[in-house]
């Protein structure tokens, strides 16, 4: 279980990545796609951890 809600983590992640980017730089969890992965991946397996 914890596998697939950090897969929908990082695939919501990606997506806002991809359509909320900015490209200044000044906000970190938007700046690329692949970073708002990361973060997406992360929180994913936080939450799922915490809902068992």
């Amino acid at each position: 279980m914890n596998i697939i809600n950090t897969a929908i983590g990082g695939v919501i992640g990606g997506i806002l990545g991809y359509i909320f980017r900015c490209s200044g730089g000044t906000c970190p969890l938007r700046s690329t796609p692949l970073r708002s992965t990361i973060y997406g991946v992360v929180l994913g397996a936080l939450i799922g951890s915490t809902i068992k």
